[in-house]
């Protein structure tokens, strides 16, 4: 079987690649901190600041919460709340789906390296392996890229969020920043198209063309007694010289060999 072994490295890299923006995808998905919200009223939200992620909003409270436990107070959001603006609605589907496909071009690339490094299927299914692996974190790598640059986009004109009043929240903020959440999404959107560029880049190594030539029947050949014809002989020495000269054991009955022949005999 052919070696493959030295054909992989840049899948190698990519797999690394891949498993570093799917961590960072898990987070960015779980963070709150995708926009962070400059309030005026700090009658409630005391520290002035809160955070609004895909999921829920917090922020500290001395009146909803004791000051003393310094604990966040948070409300979750519910995919049939009809007040979510549509960014962090499709934030929520794109990233439960980026999650799902970085994990499965994940395993496709595990298989792929797999037999690669141990020669257990032919190499036209690693390829296969390799591009099934290389789609699915391009996709990934996408579906994380437009929920991140939209709640970008969102954070840049300082859009609103009418919220209910059991959120204690304003329906605008007097500004809002971007949150740690979205540079570690584009970085994870970025390793994820990366180690799918270089899973569909792997080519099986081309085999070379093996040419044998026969040695016709009419250049030379050995006979039964031994002998040979008078093309691989010694031209102008003969065998008692040549024995006398080099001091070694007569050879007289070979095939002469013309990578070990002397230069006075060529």
């Amino acid at each position: 079987m052919t070696y493959l072994a030295h054909t992989a490295n840049l899948q190698l890299a990519g797999f690394a690649f891949a498993t570093v923006g799917w961590i960072l995808s898990s987070i960015t998905t779980g963070l709150v901190q995708w926009r962070v919200w400059h309030v005026a009223n700090t009658t409630i939200i005391t520290s002035g600041i809160a955070w609004i992620g895909i999921w829920r909003s917090c922020f500290f409270s001395d009146i909803l919460i004791s000051s003393s436990l310094k604990t966040m107070y948070c409300q979750e959001f519910s995919v049939n709340d009809s007040f979510l603006p549509r960014e962090i609605f499709v934030a929520q589907g794109l990233m439960l789906v980026a999650v799902i496909l970085g994990a499965i071009g994940k395993v496709t690339a595990v298989c792929a390296l797999r037999n690669v490094y141990q020669g257990i299927s032919p190499g036209t299914q690693i390829v296969k392996w390799f591009i099934a692996g290389g789609v699915l974190n391009v996709a990934a790598g996408v579906c994380i890229l437009i929920p991140v640059a939209w709640n970008f986009y969102s954070v840049v004109h300082n859009l609103g969020i009418t919220f209910p009043s059991t959120f204690f929240m304003p329906t605008n903020p007097l500004a809002q920043d971007v949150g740690a959440a979205i540079p570690v999404g584009i970085v994870s959107a970025i390793l994820m198209i990366l180690s799918g560029t270089f899973f569909l880049c792997y080519k099986l190594p081309a085999r070379p063309a093996l040419k044998v030539h026969p040695l016709g029947t009419e250049e030379g050949y050995i006979s039964d007694d031994w002998n040979v014809s008078s093309k691989h002989t010694f031209p102008s020495k003969s065998c008692s010289s040549v024995h006398s000269s080099l001091n070694q054991m007569p050879y007289c009955n070979g095939i002469s060999n013309d990578a070990f022949e002397l230069s006075e005999y060529l």
